[in-house]
């Protein structure tokens, strides 16, 4: 009987300790995009909207997108806004490349993660682009959506774009909002410790492991120039940061603007049954340079 007994009870125990390693091992193994703490996202502008996640990305994750990029650096080019062709310019003067998409598991989840936060399908999203800033190198202010129709053609417009900061910057490297909006009920922090082009607007200053989110439309889907931003010199240090820009519609459609009178979205008739030809005009027709996602509900073609 004491022999049974003491059986039982082993096997009791080990039961316990394989339980107890099992909900060890699933939590090591939760997908980044189950561990999004909203408590860690703070408001930065309402006019952009702007927000700050602390701590967004692991000093492993970091770590990894820099090693995937450094032997793979390219000088960063702009997109022309006629004919939508990438080219150099003194505007931005930093180095990169780009991660494709789920090249590893590391790159999966941080994809799943942006895609949790954003609430955006990660097939709107371009693969990540990882760039490097030297001293003196910069971004000038400029918009993440487009004005041409070459770039609008795949997915449409951005918009979001999740900036995220691989590395800390001794001093400058910050990204600014020229045009946004002080929060009504945010307090303005110190700007003794930014740049001159710092104190120019909104600042987010880059700390390794946070990423900023930024909308360059309204909710309307119209372009927000309150979304004009710059990447500041770097003054001290160097600047490693990781960019996923997101897509109004899949990045792996042609949305064929331009060409037959089609409307571009499956609820355009609806849309158009609201008012939002008049309403929301830009979107629903557009301009002759730029013609909209739902022309032939509104009869305009």
């Amino acid at each position: 009987m004491a022999i049974g007994r003491s059986y039982s009870l082993q096997i009791l125990i080990l039961n316990l300790i394989a339980s107890i390693l099992y909900q060890s091992c699933e939590s090591f193994l939760t997908p980044p995009s189950s561990i999004i703490n909203p408590s860690k996202v703070k408001q930065v502008s309402w006019k952009p909207r702007a927000f700050v996640y602390e701590g967004f990305l692991t000093d492993l994750e970091c770590d990894h997108l820099i090693s995937l990029a450094k032997s793979e650096l390219k000088r960063s080019a702009v997109a022309d806004n006629v004919s939508g062709q990438s080219k150099l310019s003194e505007v931005r003067t930093s180095s990169g490349m780009f991660i494709p998409k789920g090249k590893d598991p590391i790159v999966a989840g941080i994809e799943d993660k942006i895609s949790t936060w954003t609430f955006l399908p990660k097939e709107n999203g371009e693969d990540i682009q990882v760039l490097r800033y030297e001293h003196g190198q910069k971004y000038d202010p400029h918009y993440d959506y487009f004005t041409d129709k070459v770039n609008i053609a795949r997915g449409g417009h951005r918009i979001a774009t999740v900036l995220m900061y691989l590395t800390n910057v001794t001093k400058g490297g910050e990204t600014v909002f020229p045009q946004a909006e002080e929060p009504s009920r945010r307090r303005t922090p110190s700007k003794d410790d930014l740049s001159e082009c710092a104190k120019k607007g909104i600042a987010v200053k880059p700390r390794r492991g946070d990423a900023l989110l930024f909308f360059s439309l309204f909710p309307t889907a119209i372009p927000d120039q309150n979304s004009l931003h710059a990447g500041c010199p770097v003054i001290e240090g160097e600047k490693w940061s990781a960019t996923k820009w997101i897509h109004v519609d899949s990045f792996e459609k042609n949305l064929d603007i331009g060409g037959n009178c089609t409307d571009l979205n499956e609820s355009c008739e609806r849309w158009a049954a609201l008012g939002e030809c008049t309403k929301n005009r830009e979107y629903m027709i557009g301009t002759a340079e730029l013609p909209g996602y739902c022309r032939r509900s509104c009869k305009v073609c």
